[in-house]
């Protein structure tokens, strides 16, 4: 027979302490566990194997034999005198994944507990651009589950009280004996809540909620952007027989701004400029987008497009620091009609400058 090391089984070195050997071995049985591989005969085979090194390791004294001189032990779990054992520790599914999780990330506990989180809600606030800028307190309707005022959230009929299932004895799951295994499932007749309810609520139908709007106070921070969530602990739904209630999140929605167009925590505005202006160079006002007005220096010669950054007048930082930029880009303006004057002034500078656009144009195509 083949003789494998029941260390390297579990993925440990030998000198592995018990607390090491025994989290290996949870590890692997939740991933190898037939009822996470239900049809996988290698994935059964080699959960046996795992269970066997385990039930070998985690005895100090068989592990002490073991480490003397390693046996062979497969073929089904066996002791030291060759006699069929059961697989013991961990048998039963709801024993293995019980505080850990099962295979779809929720403990068997909570799956019969009767105590539910309740669910969070998410709603929509349209904001004008200067209180999403500044900041505002607003409130908001949130459809939400509230707790059933005729039977105090029970689902009962008032003068009446849920009973234990008889079916489950109020765990809310049952065990089934497989061969080697213990599988356990929700209870059919209780839904897993342990709970079984004879005479409804006629308010609530039974569950122990109603659905209503409830108005919430949110206080929506300076430097809001479109599309920011914004979480409010406890204002969802409540949770079922006596859970914690769900979360709000609030979805700002910012009207834009016929100027100011927003890129993160920077403000960008277009500012008109003449032709004089950006030739000669001038001091020209801007406006801010919390409504005031900024001075900026333009250098002679400023090109059309050209940017200039202004710092710390763009839009606050929701959770603090320092706060966006003004980024102004500057946009030149040709008349378009010009008086005979301005059109002499022009004409004269285009002679005193030998200016002929297009003829520059094509030397630079033949120097290409």
């Amino acid at each position: 027979m083949e003789t494998k090391d029941l260390y390297q089984i579990l993925g440990v070195s030998k000198g592995a302490s018990q607390e090491e050997v025994r989290r290996a071995y949870r590890k692997l049985a939740r991933k190898y566990h037939p009822d996470a591989n239900p049809g996988d005969p290698k994935a059964e085979e080699r959960f046996k194997e795992i269970q066997h090194a385990y039930e070998i390791l985690s005895n100090p004294e068989r592990r002490r034999q073991y480490d003397q001189g390693p046996q062979t032990f497969f073929g089904g779990s066996q002791d030291f005198g060759g006699n069929r054992r059961d697989f013991g520790d961990f048998s039963n599914l709801s024993d293995l994944f019980g505080n850990f999780g099962d295979i779809f990330g929720r403990s068997t506990q909570q799956r019969a507990s009767t105590s539910l989180r309740g669910e969070d809600v998410t709603v929509s606030v349209n904001l004008k651009f200067s209180d999403a800028l500044k900041g505002v307190t607003t409130r908001v309707g949130v459809p939400v589950e509230e707790e059933c005022g005729q039977c105090r959230g029970t689902g009962a009929a008032p003068g009446t009280f849920p009973k234990t299932c008889s079916e489950c004895g109020g765990r809310g799951t049952r065990s089934q004996d497989q061969g080697f295994f213990a599988f356990s499932s929700v209870c059919s007749r209780c839904g897993g809540t342990g709970k079984v309810i004879e005479r409804p609520c006629a308010g609530c139908g039974g569950s122990g909620r109603v659905r209503r709007a409830r108005q919430v106070t949110v206080r929506i921070p300076a430097g809001a952007r479109d599309g920011m969530k914004i979480r409010v602990p406890g204002r969802g739904s409540v949770g079922k027989q006596g859970g914690p209630a769900g979360d709000l999140y609030v979805v700002t929605r910012v009207e834009e701004h016929p100027v100011f167009k927003r890129r993160g925590d920077d403000f960008v505005v277009d500012v008109p400029v003449s032709f004089v202006e950006a030739a000669l160079g001038a001091r020209i006002e801007v406006p801010r987008p919390d409504g005031g007005t900024v001075k900026l220096r333009l250098p002679a010669g400023t090109q059309d497009g050209k940017q200039f950054r202004v710092r710390g007048a763009g839009a606050p930082k929701p959770k603090g620091g320092k706060p966006g930029d003004l980024i102004v880009q500057v946009s030149l303006v040709v008349p378009d009609k010009l008086t005979r004057r301005e059109r002499e002034i022009l004409e004269a500078l285009a002679e005193e400058r030998n200016e002929d656009v297009r003829a520059e144009l094509f030397r630079k195509t033949r120097r290409l």
